[in-house]
């Protein structure tokens, strides 16, 4: 059977080593190296090329999130999956954001972990004790719209476009959205487009969650 190959980031030598004996315990997993900061962590990424990475968020000399914007600008195949002991709700908003694939609180039991992975592996993401198969509804309900200071700001998108993005995070693809607002599916990727360049995103998930964390003045489809 194939292992999941995975590299530990964790500055505490004896948590890492209880972790590495906790993982090869089972048959699928295997440990192909450890990190003992931020820094260390992205080197070996680029090196070793795991398949998941578990990057503990309060990281010396590059933080969690600082070491995981650099694993996702150098677009590397790793799922990662962030071990804190107490997370906030905008540092998992921003982690998600920035491409990772879990959340584990370092308190959770065993079995939550060794799930977490193989979750992640199959493409589906983790926060805290659960998987969630859909992450913008997830993330929906995590931000408190009510107390985000840029709801309403428009970025200077169009009436046409906060529709666009609603069919967005609705999840439709361009084909979809096409036929239902009746355009083109030229014409929406056109819009895409313009929405990408005004927000400073690059895909259609990145937008959605954007639109979410911003509280975007979109409405959302029926």
């Amino acid at each position: 059977m194939t292992q999941v190959r995975i590299l530990i980031a964790d500055d505490h030598p004896i948590f890492r080593d209880g972790l590495k004996r906790l993982l090869e315990s089972e048959h699928d997993l295997k440990v192909i190296g450890e990190a003992c900061d931020g820094i260390e962590a992205v080197n070996f990424v680029r090196k070793l090329r795991p398949e998941i990475l578990l990057l503990d968020l309060a990281m010396p000399h590059r933080a969690g999130l600082e070491a995981l914007r650099d694993i996702s600008a150098d677009n590397f195949p790793v799922r990662v999956i962030l071990l804190t002991a107490a997370a906030e709700k905008e540092q998992i908003v921003e982690a998600l954001q920035l491409g990772a694939r879990g959340v584990v609180l370092k308190d959770s039991a065993t079995q939550i972990l060794l799930k977490s992975i193989r979750a992640v592996m199959q493409g589906e993401y983790w926060v805290g004790r659960e998987s969630v198969s859909n992450l913008v509804q997830y993330l929906r309900s995590l931000v408190d719209s009510s107390s985000t200071a840029s709801r309403g700001r428009r970025y200077g998108l169009t009436p046409r476009e906060l529709e666009i993005i609603s069919a967005v995070v609705a999840g439709y693809a361009n084909k979809e959205v096409a036929e239902h607002f009746k355009i083109s599916e030229d014409t929406v990727k056109h819009h895409m487009s313009n929405i990408f360049d005004k927000v400073g995103v690059s895909t259609g998930l990145e937008l959605a969650l954007f639109a979410v964390n911003q509280s975007l003045p979109f409405k959302p489809l029926v």
